[in-house]
């Protein structure tokens, strides 16, 4: 395995190539969003805005989980509700917070 630099026509290629990629705004996009970061982005969920079918559909299904839950005693539905959830009380919050600004 050699450490030297590469000749200098494959160096005009990868070159070329560099150039290319970098036009393409597309696919610097792309790159830009699959970036990791070290903390979650706290911005996008104080700025989650539920609508209310989305708020309806999570009572129906965490009062469908819970009420199956107590039946069975299943322990997947169980975890299932558990993880549902906190989620709904989380969007019912955020969608009393937008009814109650305006």
């Amino acid at each position: 395995m050699s450490i030297d630099r590469l000749p200098e026509h494959e160096q005009r290629v990868l070159n070329e190539v560099e150039r290319e990629l970098s036009r393409d705004r597309r696919l610097e996009r792309r790159l830009r969003t699959l970036r990791l970061s070290r903390c979650p982005d706290l911005t996008r969920l104080a700025a989650y805005r539920p609508r209310t079918s989305t708020v309806l559909l999570l009572l129906v299904l965490s009062v469908t989980l819970m009420v199956t839950g107590i039946a069975t005693a299943s322990p997947g539905v169980i975890w299932a509700f558990a993880a549902v959830w906190p989620v709904t009380l989380f969007a019912s919050f955020r969608l009393l917070c937008r009814w109650t600004e305006g």
